[in-house]
């Protein structure tokens, strides 16, 4: 898995020109390109599937060597007419994925998490879910089915992908002359707008011409609104992945007859009732104010971030010569990690008992690294004592959700 060590320098490099991207909306004074809580909840998505793509990419590789083994309908050589041919192919194929994925309840369920930012930026492109990357990998195997070495496959994909990052931004203005041809930052940011004239327009990744041949080109006039046309109500990790699978299963319990419960799977997210989700967010959610009172305590998310940036590259770097339970370990603190920056987000008083769960990852790891597992009970019994005598959730929640007035 040679691949994983380049993995490990994805992270840093995105924080760089995030960066980058940063300073030039406080050059400009675009104050309104950033916002802190949707940034946090893009950022930590990001992670999450950079860290559950570290189990299956590997696969998805292989796939890939697998289908053009044994099922490749031609014999196509690599020569520089071909790799043009390849990128010309791959877009084709990303738009049709692409589309699909907006026009299908199953398949937007896994792409809509890249949608609900209110937000264009940088950040923006790192909400993408393992469950998008299971889906687009099945399409992507078109590539070798037709004839295209694995090798350029994954090289290509990479390219591919890196070009569609930089097409999140809003500093970098229209350029109408590369429309014809390119997706700039202006076109995909009609595709990211919920504005009714901008709905499902431009799918390509990087050329327009898919667009304008299907119908479905459109160019930026009034300023888009981004984010999804209902916006969600909540910032937390989990329900911005799993809200739209909760609302198809809502549709199909309410729906009579195997066609209809067909549709609700396979249909149109168009046709998808829209009380589903406030009778869902009514049962499960608090409601997400915009002019709520931010945390007194925000450096302590950047704190958590940085902390699952750095376990993150440092276990993809790492990743083939770390034991079992040390993957597993630093996977499960991530993944904690994340959840928790969402419950402060959400100022969920719960997320105290989470800092409990990473206390006892930690604890449990210095015990697999010294043979004593068989003592895992040790530190439960010590923090259950702890809270006892201490009462320390108490200081916790006064200190981490205890809110103060947004300047003004």
């Amino acid at each position: 898995m040679e691949h994983i060590h380049f993995l490990a320098f994805a992270m840093p490099a995105f924080f760089i020109f995030l960066f980058i991207e940063f300073r030039i909306a406080a050059y400009k004074r675009r104050k309104d390109i950033f916002n802190y809580e949707s940034s946090v909840s893009n950022i930590s998505i990001g992670i999450a599937e950079r860290l559950l793509n570290l189990f299956v990419t590997g696969s998805f590789y292989q796939l890939y060597f697998f289908v053009y083994d044994h099922y490749r309908i031609f014999e196509i050589p690599q020569t520089p007419l071909v790799w043009i041919g390849l990128l010309l192919t791959t877009d084709f194929v990303w738009y049709w994925y692409h589309r699909l994925g907006h026009e299908v309840n199953f398949l937007w369920a896994a792409h809509i998490v890249h949608h609900q930012s209110e937000e264009f930026n940088f950040t923006a492109a790192a909400r993408i879910t393992t469950f998008q990357a299971i889906i687009r990998t099945g399409f992507w195997c078109l590539l070798p089915l037709f004839g295209f070495h694995p090798t350029m496959v994954i090289a290509m994909l990479v390219v591919h992908g890196a070009y569609s990052f930089f097409t999140h931004t809003q500093v970098i203005g229209r350029i109408k002359w590369l429309e014809y041809v390119l997706v700039t930052p202006s076109v995909h940011g009609v595709h990211h707008a919920s504005d009714e004239k901008y709905l499902d327009k431009n799918y390509g990744d990087m050329f327009t011409f898919w667009d304008r041949l299907f119908g479905t080109f459109q160019a930026e006039e009034e300023k888009p609104t981004y984010g999804l046309t209902h916006p969600l109500k909540s910032y937390s990790f989990l329900w911005q992945h799993f809200h739209y699978y909760f609302e198809i299963y809502a549709l199909w319990q309410r729906s009579d007859g195997f066609r209809a419960k067909w549709k609700a799977v396979f249909g149109s997210p168009a046709d998808m009732d829209q009380d589903i989700r406030p009778m869902l967010e009514k049962r499960f959610l608090q409601d997400k104010k915009h002019d709520r009172s931010r945390l007194k305590f925000r450096n302590y998310l950047y704190i958590q971030l940085g902390v699952a940036v750095v376990m993150l590259t440092l276990l993809t770097y790492h990743f083939d010569r770390l034991e079992t339970y040390e993957t597993v370990l630093a996977s499960l603190f991530i993944l904690i990690t994340l959840v928790n920056c969402g419950a402060l987000l959400e100022q969920r008083k719960w997320l105290y008992y989470l800092e409990y769960v990473r206390l006892f990852i930690l604890s449990l790891y210095w015990l697999y690294s010294q043979g004593d597992e068989i003592y895992f009970w040790l530190p439960i019994l010590a923090m259950i004592v702890a809270e006892h005598l201490f009462s320390l959730s108490r200081y916790y929640q006064q200190a981490l959700l205890s809110p103060e007035p947004r300047e003004c």
